[in-house]
C-alpha cells in the first residue's frame, strides 16, 4: 500500500455538464452521471446525509439520510420514501435475501442500535441494543457498521463508542465481542465500516479501522473475532467497504474512492479531491451549489450494481448521491 498515489493515480477528464466526467484508470474507469437523483428543479431530494447505500435484486437503490430512507430507480427517479423516526440516521446498511424476502440491516447513530427491517415495507423485525450480558461497563452503543454472515450471525461495530465489535446470532442473542480502543496491531481506532468479505473461500470480516495511525487501514478478522491480517494501510480515513467479485470499493473522508483487488492492492482511485481545505474537517458543510462534477468530498458510502456501476454517497449537508457508470 506504500505506492498508493503512484500505482492508482486518478485520471479525470471533463467532457462538460451533459456528458459528465471520466474518472478512474484501467479496467476501473467510470463516467459520472450528472444530476442523478435530483428533482425536476435540479435540487437534492434527500437532505443532510451521513449514511449508506444498498441495492435490491430488482435494481432499486436505497440510501439513508438523516431523516429516513429514500429509494431510487437506476435512472435516478425517486420511487418511495420512508420518513419515520425509527429509520432516522442509519449510518450503515447491508441488504440480504432470506427465504425469498429482502431485509436491510442497519447501524443507527440515533438510538444507538442495530435494526433489521423489511426492504419493501420498512417494517422493523429485529432490534439490537447494548447486550448487558457482555459484562462491559457501557451505557449505550454508538454503532457505525453492521454485517451478516451466511448463517445469519450479525456483527455490529460500536465504532463511535467502545471500538468493540459485537456478535449476535440471527435471533439477536448476544454471542461475544472483540477488539477495543488503541493503535496497536489488534486494536481498533474507530472501526467505522465493515462487511463480509466474500472474496475468499472462508468468508471473513473486512473492517475499516478509520482513525488508526498511520491514518486508516483495512483489517481481516475471522468470524470468531480472531485477527487475520492488515489487508491494506495508509488509506486516509476509510469509511466503508463494498464487495463485488474480486474487488472492493473503499470511500475516504478525504474526498476519493479507492478500488482494491483481491490482493488488496489499489488499482484505481475515483473522484480525487486535491484540495484538503475543502474536505478534511469541512466536507459535511459543502453545499449543493459548491459540488463539482467528478470531485468527491466526504465520501462515506458506496455500492455496486450487477453491471459493475457504482453508487456513492458523500457525507453532505444537502444530500449528495452520485452514479458512476463503468466504462467497458
Amino acid at each position: 500500500m506504500k505506492h498508493y498515489f503512484i500505482v492508482s493515480l486518478c485520471i479525470i477528464f471533463s467532457f462538460g455538464t451533459l456528458n459528465g466526467v471520466h474518472t478512474g484508470s484501467g479496467i476501473m474507469t467510470f463516467d459520472t452521471v450528472p444530476g442523478w437523483g435530483l428533482d425536476e428543479n435540479g435540487k437534492s431530494q434527500i437532505g443532510s446525509c451521513h449514511g449508506s447505500i444498498v441495492i435490491d435484486k430488482a435494481g432499486n437503490i436505497y440510501t439513508s439520510a438523516n431523516k429516513g430512507l429514500f429509494v431510487f430507480k437506476p435512472d435516478g427517479t425517486l420511487v418511495r420514501t420512508h420518513i419515520q423516526e425509527d429509520l432516522m440516521e442509519m449510518h450503515d446498511m447491508e441488504i440480504r435475501e432470506e427465504f425469498g424476502v429482502e431485509y436491510i440491516y442497519a447501524a443507527r447513530n440515533k438510538g444507538g442500535i442495530g435494526i433489521k427491517f423489511h426492504a419493501q415495507t420498512a417494517q422493523i423485525v429485529l432490534t439490537l441494543g447494548f447486550p448487558k450480558e457482555s459484562g462491559l461497563d457501557i451505557d449505550v452503543l454508538k454503532p457505525t457498521a453492521i454485517t451478516v454472515a451466511e448463517n445469519g450471525d450479525i456483527f455490529l461495530s460500536d465504532g463511535y463508542g467502545s471500538s468493540k465489535i459485537f456478535k449476535f446470532d440471527k435471533t439477536g442473542k448476544y454471542l461475544k465481542h472483540f477488539g477495543g480502543p488503541g493503535d496497536g496491531l489488534k486494536e481498533f481506532h474507530t472501526p467505522h465500516g465493515m462487511t463480509l468479505d466474500t472474496r475468499y473461500d472462508s468468508h471473513r470480516l473486512l473492517i475499516c479501522d478509520r482513525n488508526h495511525q498511520p491514518i486508516g487501514r483495512l483489517l481481516h478478522y475471522d468470524l470468531e473475532g480472531n485477527f487475520i491480517q492488515v489487508a491494506a494501510s495508509n488509506l486516509s480515513w476509510p469509511t466503508s467497504v463494498a464487495i463485488q467479485g474480486d474487488y472492493v470499493s473503499v470511500p475516504s473522508l478525504e474526498g476519493r474512492l479507492s478500488i482494491l483487488d483481491k490482493r488488496n492492492a489499489v488499482v484505481s482511485v475515483l473522484g480525487y479531491n486535491a484540495d484538503p481545505g475543502e474536505d478534511v474537517g469541512g466536507w459535511y458543510r459543502v453545499k449543493q451549489e459548491d459540488w463539482k462534477e467528478g470531485i468527491f468530498h466526504g465520501t462515506h458510502g458506496s455500492y455496486w450494481d450487477k453491471n459493475g456501476n457504482l453508487y456513492i454517497q458523500d457525507w453532505n449537508i444537502d444530500g449528495r448521491i452520485m452514479k458512476l457508470v463503468r466504462v467497458k
